[in-house]
Formats: structure tokens, sequence, C-alpha cells
């Protein structure tokens, strides 16, 4: 598909956008990155994702799709060079949506409720609820290198938040939520994927994600 036209609206910040560049990146596919400012939304950005007008968007030949995991999917579907991102057998790649889906459902919400959470008893409890989350996923990933097994697939993808976002969460918040003693597996899968070549080259480090939030966090602490 070397005639096809491929543009990413993105932003470098968002474990969002990050998701789909690691997809097209495993897939070996030529694209177009057209970075976004959502304080500034760009008439490309409001044209492509009217409803949402939010980051990603995949345009294929001219054609728009929204939502980081529909965007995985369909590269997925659309291009079979490089691994695949979802497993071939339908009950392996039920269980592949659902664990996906948790991250965005559940997980990551519980997180950023800590940044929101007033006073110290709301914390804790906002604390106490990510951590169960996070034992859920980490339960889900014993056994297993990755989520998928031995290499990088949907899941894995999905929870790059988990991989990098979460340290700079509690670096900034001054908690401690995603450690080692807590979750000796999830530590190690971290470890694992941030190694990963493809992930290593498409994600920021985690000192600019810092600089990056730090005002955002400040009123928080």
């Amino acid at each position: 598909m070397a005639d096809q036209e491929v543009k990413l609206l993105g932003l470098w910040a968002s474990p969002f956008s990050k998701r789909v560049e690691i997809a097209l990146k495993m897939k070996g596919i030529d694209y177009e990155y057209v970075a976004q400012d959502l304080s500034d939304k760009s008439p490309e950005l409001l044209k492509y994702n009217p409803i949402h007008k939010k980051v990603p968007v995949l345009v294929h030949n001219g054609k728009p799709i929204c939502e980081s995991l529909v965007i995985l999917e369909y590269i997925d579907e659309t291009w079979k060079s490089g691994p695949s991102i979802l497993p071939e057998d339908p009950y392996a790649r039920a269980l592949a949506r659902f664990w996906a889906k948790f991250i965005d459902d559940k997980l990551l919400p519980a997180v950023w409720n800590i940044r929101k959470s007033q006073g110290e008893e709301e914390r804790e409890k906002a604390i106490e609820e990510a951590e169960q989350q996070l034992a859920t996923l980490e339960n889900e990933l014993k056994g297993k290198k990755f989520f998928s097994g031995d290499e990088i697939g949907l899941v894995d993808i999905a929870a790059d938040f988990v991989g990098l976002w979460i340290d700079v969460v509690q670096e900034l918040l001054g908690i401690e939520l995603l450690t080692k003693d807590k979750f000796p597996v999830l530590r190690e899968w971290v470890d694992d994927y941030l190694n990963n070549t493809i992930i290593k080259e498409t994600l920021p480090t985690k000192e600019e994600l810092l600089d990056r939030f730090r005002n955002m966090f400040q009123q928080t602490k």
C-alpha cells in the first residue's frame, strides 16, 4: 500500500495519540504526523473530528478514523504487514478488547481522580481505588511477559499510560502508586515495554512529560 495517504493528527504528550504512532511503526506504515494544539484547535481537527474535537485522528486516503482503540483495530485490519496487533482467535480478540476497554474505562479515570481529589481522606480513597484497578490488571498479566504473550499487542499498546504516564503522575503528586513492592509483575512489564525498540523511539521521555504537566499538577499538591 505504498500509494496510500496516511496522516495522523496527534499530540506528543498524549498517551492516546502515542498508541496510534506505536501501531503505525509496528506495521511499518509511512505516515505524515500533524501536531495539534488543543487550546487552539485547527480547522483540520475540527473538520475530521467534529464530534469530540480530540486527538488522535487517523486520516487514511481522506477518510478520518477517531478514537485510539478504534484506530488500532483499523490499522490491524487494513495493513497486514508487520506483527498482528490483535490475536487471530476470536475469543482471544474479545479478551484483548475487554482489557483495553478496562484500561480506558476503569484504570485511567481512577488514576486521574487522584489529581482531582480534595483533602487527605478523599485522596486516600482515590489512591485505594487506583490500586484496586492496578491489582486487577496485575492479576491479568501474571505468567506472561506481555498481555498478549511474548509480543506486544493491543492491551500493551493501550497500557502505554501505565508504562510511562503513571510514573509522571505519582511524582508530580508526591505519592507512591505503581511500586515494585505492590505490583512486581506490572513493574517488570514496564521495564520490558519501555525497553522495546519501537516503544523507546516513540514515547517521550519522563523528563519531557514532567515539564509538560508540572504546572497543571502544581495546584493539587
